[in-house]
């Protein structure tokens, strides 16, 4: 692209941004910006980390819920695990959760509360990654970075048309997205070009005839923007199988804690079998039961992580006795703090109790 064609893509699309900005409960607007108003690099951070794998509409309450509760990082440096890891519950990929924690304490500890300032030093801190750094960076302290997420990915494949798939195409996505950048405004630049992937350059059905760089667009010019960027054909996902054991007692449910490495890490949940690539029969179900008790069926529920699906057997009893490392919560309250696929287990299971 010629530098007066970047140029006017700059301009055109920075005046959409201006006009069209969405309302998100984390963002200064750009006219509030242009007054000298800030973003708040906290909010910035925990907003990104939480847009992760999640799309903004599910993402908002817990971001709402977490500023209410903890609204500087020092607040939440100051929190204990558990409660930051219930509070969390429903966002999913929960290695995000323990590596919030951990850079919240990082900032706390040895910056003062205070998040540094720079592309560089925001990427020492433990658990931000290349991405979230330059979104800190550049959204909230205007620094010039390249921010490159999934939006800004089918942005510039179809501004370039570029052939070669994801994820081979990411280096060269990235440096194209690196020569269009505004380096006058990056903070708004790269909200821009996030809102406009969001909101108007979409997956499956683009608004090209509302796109304000529209006349910019190779891949509009080649009729099939739809078709970026190119994708690799998906292979199978595996499934693994389990088992959930629903234990009741006078009205409450064991709940237990996950250990604190390895998926769901920390997290509230209800006592389950290893998950393996076989289904369990009957009777090797109720073998690994946590109690001994009456176990029966009480369905089947599906859950889909990124590496792998997920089915699980609900086993349902009435037990006398305890549980190892077992909390009893009252059946109304027991999904509180749950990880969705033992939300869902929880729900089957009680579905006739409650």
């Amino acid at each position: 692209m010629k530098p007066s064609d970047i140029r006017a893509l700059q301009g055109a699309l920075l005046a959409w941004y201006d006009a069209e900005a969405r309302d998100l409960p984390w963002r200064v607007r750009p006219g509030e910006r242009a007054a000298g108003h800030a973003n708040d690099p906290y909010r910035v951070w925990l907003s990104e980390v939480m847009l992760q794998q999640t799309t903004v509409p599910h993402a908002t309450p817990y971001f709402l819920s977490f500023t209410r509760r903890w609204p500087t990082a020092s607040a939440l440096a100051a929190e204990a695990d558990a409660e930051v890891m219930s509070a969390w519950a429903g966002l999913g990929y929960y290695a995000r959760a323990r590596n919030l924690l951990a850079c919240a304490r990082a900032v706390a500890e040895d910056h003062g509360g205070v998040f540094p300032d720079t592309e560089a030093a925001l990427l020492a801190l433990p658990g931000l990654g290349p991405y979230t750094a330059a979104a800190v960076a550049a959204i909230a302290f205007d620094r010039s970075a390249v921010v490159v997420d999934g939006n800004v990915e089918r942005v510039v494949s179809r501004l370039y048309a570029v052939d070669a798939p994801l994820p081979d195409a990411k280096p060269e996505l990235r440096l194209l997205a690196g020569e269009i950048a505004s380096e006058t405004r990056p903070g708004d630049w790269a909200q821009a070009t996030m809102d406009l992937g969001a909101t108007i350059c979409r997956p499956k059905a683009p608004l090209c005839d509302r796109c304000p760089v529209r006349r910019f667009c190779a891949a509009t010019v080649g009729g099939a923007p739809e078709t970026y960027p190119r994708k690799r054909a998906k292979a199978d996902r595996p499934r693994r199988f389990g088992v959930i054991y629903l234990a009741t007692r006078k009205g409450a449910v064991a709940r237990v804690r996950r250990p604190d490495k390895g998926l769901l890490g920390g997290m509230l949940a209800l006592p389950t079998s290893a998950w393996r690539a076989t289904r369990f029969d009957l009777a090797e179900a109720v073998a690994e039961a946590p109690v001994h008790a009456d176990w029966r069926s009480a369905g089947e529920v599906e859950h889909v992580f990124t590496h792998f699906a997920l089915s699980l057997t609900v086993l349902r009893a009435e037990v006398a006795g305890d549980i190892a490392g077992a909390e009893w919560t009252r059946a109304e309250a027991a999904g509180e703090g749950l990880p969705t696929v033992f939300l869902k287990a929880l729900r089957a299971g009680l579905s006739n109790l409650l």
